[in-house]
């Protein structure tokens, strides 16, 4: 037991001063991450063994569950409103576009059925946002046009779909051929409509619960919150929900309604998603056999080739093209799908689904394809953001406000505010009180007396707020 403690705490503490020192470099932190499961892997110093695929099915699960959560919690809706039908649009469509285009050139050059070619197409079509975003936050570049809170959406909600369609893929394998398709629509139906009435109503519930329940320790707030995503997870797929699309959704109506400490829980969930992005690209990296590469080398770039090249600028461009985006907008959007933390979790799951019946190895493509993706991709994006002419310099700080854990530094003014009698206020808590975000309240002159004000603190008449902003 020490010895599995150690190698933990080891492990965290390693992948944490690595992204600190490469972060800079914009080196996206998954590649970090991954590098270091493959350093303590089979192949690698450490040579620890571990190849049990229903262990990790159930890791990669649990890790994406509060990744998508979280993906959702600190999305600013306000932002991405604008641009939400887009999005929407693009990654539903667009994703499934991506799928079957891929699944053709997989099955071409595998030379394989194409029903495997789809698999293949449906873990790879989701793309990773967090990825991206890292290069350019560490570089504080900003995109123009909106692009930046259109990828965040397009990117967080495009997970979703490719799950659905890697549960499709799943089982027309197993199903030989016996699986028609109504069935297919009638499970995207369901899958659709179960995760919304799952997730709306239970986030409208946690948003009422955080804002009238009085909780003396602040902490407990974050536990009610990992059991609201766990139950909305576990309850929507139960009844064949899409349990992914339930808690990115229950994650964009929480983090964007006014809640108690909800500065300490954005914290939180950072950093518990940070940690389940830690578990997830270390546990591909030591499940790979870099040894086995070589093998897999030419397919491995050829489909990744034609991701980049054909699938997703295909896909991109016949959905934006709609809207008139202009052609530059549309390149860099086809460009940054880059692979993250869901296809590696869909790998892992298919494997643990098909008892690695998969007549090719599967994972160690995706695993290649992941690598490739970020390397290739990542390395260009700040590159080509410059070339396309997409980069606004005359605000460093935009890309941050795209996501609810950006606080602007103002130059703050203080004032004294009156709250009368029949004043709209009285009886309120300063969580249901509007004020704008923008504005704090310092304290409340009460009788004399002074209060710190929490969320739950009910304003009363003849109270003084002592106000803070710009």
């Amino acid at each position: 037991m020490e010895v599995v403690l150690l190698l933990v705490s080891a492990v965290i503490l390693l992948s944490i001063f690595t992204s600190k020192l490469l972060y800079r470099f914009g080196v996206p932190s998954m590649l970090i991450f991954m590098a270091l499961g493959m350093l303590f892997g089979s192949d690698g110093l450490i040579g620890i063994q571990f190849d049990n695929f229903e262990l990790a099915n159930n890791i990669a699960t649990f890790a994406l569950v509060f990744i998508m959560f979280y993906g959702g919690f600190d999305t600013n809706w306000q932002l991405a409103k604008p641009v939400a039908f887009k999005a929407g649009l693009l990654s539903f469509f667009g994703t499934i576009i991506t799928v079957f285009i891929t699944a053709g050139f997989a099955s071409l050059i595998l030379k394989i059925p194409f029903v495997y070619g789809l698999l293949i197409g449906s873990v790879t079509a989701s793309t990773d946002a967090a990825s991206v975003f890292s290069i350019l936050r560490s570089r504080r570049l900003n995109l123009k046009g909106g692009l930046a809170p259109l990828l965040e959406i397009e990117s967080g909600s495009n997970d979703p779909i490719a799950y659905m369609m890697t549960l499709v893929s799943i089982t027309l394998i197993t199903a030989k051929g016996g699986f028609s398709a109504s069935a297919i629509l009638l499970l995207f139906g369901q899958q659709l409509l179960f995760a919304l009435l799952i997730s709306v109503p239970f986030a409208l519930a946690s948003v009422y619960l955080l804002k009238r329940v009085k909780i003396e320790i602040e902490g407990f707030q974050s536990l009610i919150l990992i059991s609201v995503v766990l139950l909305g997870f576990s309850l929507c797929t139960l009844i064949n929900g899409n349990g992914f699309l339930c808690v990115y959704i229950i994650g964009i109506i929480i983090g964007n309604s006014k809640i108690l400490h909800k500065i300490s829980l954005i914290h939180f969930f950072d950093a518990f998603s940070w940690i389940m992005q830690i578990a997830l690209f270390f546990m591909l990296g030591l499940l790979s056999f870099p040894s086995q590469i070589p093998s897999i080398l030419l397919p491995g770039v050829l489909i990744s080739l034609a991701i980049i090249f054909v699938s997703r600028p295909i896909a991109t461009m016949s959905i934006l093209s709609w809207f008139k985006v202009k052609l530059k907008p549309q390149l860099f959007v086809s460009w940054v799908g880059l692979r993250g933390a869901a296809s590696i979790a869909f790998t892992i799951l298919a494997v643990s689904e098909l008892n690695g019946d998969i007549p090719f190895d599967i994972f160690h493509i995706i695993f290649f394809i992941a690598l490739f993706s970020v390397l290739f991709q990542g390395t260009l994006t700040p590159v080509l953001a410059r070339k396309l002419d997409l980069l606004d310099d005359s605000d460093s700080d935009s890309v941050l406000k795209t996501f609810n854990d950006y606080h602007e530094e103002t130059h703050a003014q203080l004032m004294e505010y009156t709250i009368y009698a029949g004043h709209s206020l009285v009886g309120k808590m300063i969580v249901e009180s509007q004020i704008p975000e923008e504005i704090l309240i310092i304290m409340i002159k009460r009788n004399g007396a002074i209060l710190l004000p929490k969320g739950s603190t009910t304003i009363e008449a003849d109270d003084v707020l002592v106000l803070s902003g710009e």
